[in-house]
């Protein structure tokens, strides 16, 4: 790419993630126990939440378009997060939920 941004794999991904997670943890001195990930995968959507009915004008607070798509990717990472945690494998995952359905049948 040439605007200085890099392709993404979910793998890849993946690992970015769970470095930055790393740094984050230690920086601040977070203890990520066994359920952590998930708890925070639910605080991540709420601030999803809270942003859409911002920008829906059902909530108080000025909409932020930017701040939707930062709290979208607050939910993938966690997400991303949970999945190593807890042994998902999400490509094969989403193969066998979702894009089976786009085989021949």
């Amino acid at each position: 790419m040439t605007d200085g941004k890099r392709a993404l794999s979910l793998a890849g991904l993946t690992a970015d993630v769970l470095r930055i997670s790393d740094l984050y943890a230690a920086e601040h001195n977070i203890d990520r126990d066994r359920d952590w990930a998930l708890l925070k995968l639910q605080e991540e959507l709420g601030e999803l939440t809270a942003e859409h009915l911002r920008l829906t004008g059902r909530a108080r607070g000025t909409p932020d378009a930017s701040a939707l798509g930062d709290e979208a990717a607050d939910v993938l990472g966690m997400l991303l997060l949970y999945c190593d945690r807890a042994g998902i494998d999400l490509e094969t995952a989403m193969q066998r939920k979702w894009l089976h359905w786009l085989e021949p049948r």
